[in-house]
This record gives C-alpha cells, sequence and structure tokens, in this order.
C-alpha cells in the first residue's frame, strides 16, 4: 500500500485546531424594534393589582383552614404568654362538647344579633355613635365575629389600622365560615380568666367541671367576665359581676332559650325573609 501523497507547497496544511469558517452574517429585512417601556403611572397600577392578589391569597390562606381544623393557638395567646412570661391554659373542644347554656350565654351577653348579621351590627354601632354624641363614654360595638377576627389575627388598641384589618378580617370569617364555627371558636378563644381562654380551661378551672356539664348559672357567670377577665374574675365574683349574671339569665330567658340558637344555620335565609317583609314582597 502506498502512502499518501506529501501535501504541496503551495497548498497549506489544515490542523483540526483550526477555526470552523462561520457564515456571513444575516442581515434581518425586518429588524425588531425595542420593547416600550410602560408608562409610570400603568406600572405603579400592575404593582399594586399584584400586590391586591397576592393579599387575598394570603388572607383565604390564613382564614379557610381554621373552617374545619382546631385552632392550635392565636394572636392573643401568644401575646399573653409573653407578657405574663409563663403557659396560658387551653384545650379546643368541639361545639358537641360545650353546653348550649354557655353558647347562649355568650350571645346573650355580647352580640345578640349574631345569628343574623353578616359580621357587623350596625344597629348597635349607630347607638353606640349616639350615646358618645350625647356625652357618654365611646363604647365598643363589636360583635363575636369581630371579637374572633382580633382574637386570632390581631393585637389590642383603637388604632385606625387595628381596625381596619379587623373589619377586612371580620369579612372573609363571616364568608368563609358558618355561623357555627364562628361561634364555635369563640367559645374557644375568648379569654375567660387570668391565663385562661376558652370554655374547657375555664370549666375546669373554676368549676371542676367539663364543659358540657355548665349549669346555666355557670355559663352565665363565665361570661359576665368576657369584657375584662383580668379585672371580673370568676374565682372571686364582685357584686357587679353577680348584677350582670342575673341579666344574662334574663336574657337569655328572653331570647327564647337554646332553641334560639337554631338560627345560626338559617341566620342569613331569616334576615332576606325580613327584609322581604319590610318591602312587601
Amino acid at each position: 500500500m502506498n502512502p499518501p501523497p506529501p501535501h504541496s507547497s503551495d497548498s497549506p496544511a489544515h490542523s483540526p485546531y483550526d477555526p470552523v469558517p462561520q457564515p456571513p452574517p444575516y442581515d434581518n429585512p425586518y429588524p425588531r424594534r425595542p420593547r416600550r417601556r410602560r408608562p409610570w403611572p400603568l406600572r405603579l397600577v400592575i404593582q399594586l393589582l399584584r400586590l391586591l392578589v397576592a393579599w387575598l391569597m394570603l388572607t383565604i390562606l390564613l382564614v379557610l383552614p381554621w373552617a374545619y381544623l382546631p385552632l392550635p393557638t392565636t394572636s392573643f395567646m401568644v401575646q399573653n404568654a409573653l407578657q405574663n412570661r409563663g403557659p396560658y391554659r387551653y384545650r379546643w373542644a368541639t361545639y358537641g362538647d360545650i353546653a348550649p347554656a354557655l353558647a347562649l350565654a355568650v350571645v346573650a351577653a355580647e352580640d345578640q344579633r349574631f345569628p343574623n348579621h353578616n359580621g357587623f351590627d350596625f344597629d348597635e354601632i349607630n347607638a353606640a355613635l349616639e350615646d358618645y354624641h350625647q356625652g357618654g363614654s365611646l363604647r365598643g360595638a363589636s360583635t363575636i365575629s369581630q371579637q374572633v377576627a382580633k382574637n386570632l389575627y390581631l393585637w389590642p388598641g383603637r388604632s385606625a389600622l387595628r381596625k381596619g384589618l379587623e373589619v377586612w378580617f371580620t369579612y372573609w370569617i363571616e364568608l368563609l365560615w358558618t355561623k357555627e364555627r364562628i361561634l364555635t371558636v369563640y367559645l374557644n378563644v375568648a379569654q375567660m380568666g387570668d391565663r385562661s381562654f376558652g370554655a374547657d380551661a375555664a370549666s375546669r378551672q373554676f368549676f371542676e367541671v367539663p364543659p358540657q356539664e355548665l349549669t346555666e348559672a355557670e355559663a352565665a357567670l363565665l361570661a359576665a367576665a368576657l369584657p375584662n377577665p383580668e379585672i371580673y374574675r370568676v374565682a372571686e365574683p364582685s357584686n357587679e359581676m353577680y348584677a350582670k349574671q342575673d341579666w344574662i339569665l334574663q336574657q337569655m330567658y328572653q331570647l327564647g332559650g337554646t332553641g334560639y340558637l337554631e338560627q345560626l344555620d338559617r341566620g342569613r335565609m331569616a334576615d332576606t325573609e325580613a327584609a322581604d317583609e319590610t318591602n312587601g314582597n
């Protein structure tokens, strides 16, 4: 076999490391125009919409799970533990494990229109404002739904920011939870003693019985402490607390007893029917 002929001196040798020849650049007859930047007002609106969507999603994530799951703790419980540098008493109880008398007592004491409103009692708000304009002190008009929102997510105080967040979370709680669930959560998270939260802890601490065995008188006394359980002590009731207890028992009777709680599932329906009757339909 003959060896390959040597390269001629007229043709240079090619090395495998020589660069590969590139084709000439392609001249695009339709060059891409530079992207125009959106005006700053439009960019601002887009960013605000993104923030709003993110806030809505965060709100739903914060509210929706507790329509079905027991609450492990709340903002107020954590703040109480940090302030007192010690643990608090709390154990979740289902609605069926709590005496109906206690559910009725807190409704009678705190929010008698609870089955029928949508989170805000405008009649009570107007009455509180009227009393204030006539020289009285500005009293609270928060519903049970508002108190649930405050206990779960917020902090004590009357700042505009806190009140605005309370209104926001109250709206979503009313939208995503049933009335029975709202009342169940309130009965579990309301502070009823110095370091006691909820019906289970309070009934066992003060009366040494589970919450389903509370009597009407015991339930009314627990409800009487709800405005400020660190001042109105169930263990050492004052004459003012006994008077409030008697008033709550009277209100429970006037509401029709525990049968009043049957409105929880048809509260909005009753509200709609009342509106139809008012309009003459």
